[in-house]
């Protein structure tokens, strides 16, 4: 899978089967269609291709309150090369520029000679283009390339979409969001140097950096994390930690059981398997440090039933 950034022009690019979207997540809907795309390509004899932007366009019209993401851009890369069905990606910058081309200037100038788009696929409630004004039938009408819409994906009956999936980890309910997803929802990124208080209190923690400032999900929970040194249980609180911290950032932080070293400047990935309880505000540190004892010991349990399980 390539990534390409600027205009796609200049890699003189053959034509190709594409699809356009956010694909926050990839989840099973994304999947169902990136599957239908490939099958698609093949017929066809073309490369398989995924337009998406940066940032998301409800990141750029709600700048102050914006949708909680679901995946950074590189985990998005990271989840759709592990799928094996898209050739390449193109990253759009979404700026006002952007958002103010036509719906008609989006199909000539992006789709047409920017793209050499030749079978286009969409989602059932895709519009684009300034004020939203471009539909199927804009697209449909263009003699460039067939266009087809793919149907709404179901799981256990819901409509799978990323604002479902958001709603359902800001629920705390991981069993339906993993369903939704196809997987285990993961979070990953560097381990930063935090207040290192954790180290003094019996619970070192892996302080991993959140490059957007909204998470989809808060709390405590146990996670298994992917590491050099091989994948690993633990605890972790995704939060405000408003016990040792009054600033606005939210913080992933990390406790592995059984190790012991140097993670500083390492990318970890975390997977969220289960949610013990919401984030608190304790009185002292004291409280603080005998409820991480318990949730600990809550993690270790859940982890030796689920090795049991698998066994």
């Amino acid at each position: 899978m390539q990534v390409f950034l600027g205009d796609p022009r200049r890699f003189a690019l053959p034509g190709c089967a594409l699809t356009i979207g956010n694909f926050d997540g990839v989840h099973q809907g994304h999947r169902r269609m990136l599957e239908r795309l490939r099958s698609e390509a093949r017929a066809r004899a073309l490369p398989t291709a995924l337009l998406t932007f940066e940032p998301h366009p409800r990141e750029f019209f709600a700048r102050a309150n914006p949708p909680a993401r679901l995946s950074t851009l590189r985990d998005k890369f990271a989840l759709l090369e592990e799928l094996g069905l898209i050739d390449y990606v193109f990253v759009y910058r979404f700026n006002h520029s952007f958002s103010n081309m036509s719906a008609q200037g989006f199909v000539d100038q992006v789709l047409v000679r920017e793209l050499n788009t030749r079978y286009l696929l969409i989602g059932d409630d895709f519009q684009f283009g300034s004020g939203r004004k471009g539909d199927f039938e804009l697209l449909a009408s263009c003699p460039h390339f067939a266009t087809e819409a793919m149907p709404s994906v179901l799981v256990k009956g819901e409509r799978a979409s990323s604002t479902l999936v958001r709603e359902r980890l800001g629920a705390g309910d991981l069993d339906s969001a993993n369903a939704l997803l196809g997987g285990v929802y993961r979070i990953s990124g560097k381990v930063m140097h935090g207040q290192k208080l954790g180290r003094t209190i019996g619970f070192p923690t892996a302080n991993i950096h959140l490059p957007h400032l909204k998470p989809a999900l808060k709390g405590v929970f146990v996670v298994e994390v992917d590491t050099p040194q091989g994948r690993l249980g633990g605890v972790a609180s995704l939060g405000l930690n408003p016990t040792v911290s009054d600033t606005p950032d939210y913080k992933l932080e990390v406790h592995l059981f059984d190790f012991s070293g140097d993670l500083y400047g390492q990318r970890l990935t975390v997977r969220f398997l289960k949610k013990l309880r919401d984030e608190e505000r304790y009185d002292d540190l004291a409280t603080l440090v005998a409820q991480i004892e318990r949730d600990a010991a809550s993690a270790k349990t859940y982890l030796t039933s689920l090795q049991r399980e698998q066994a």
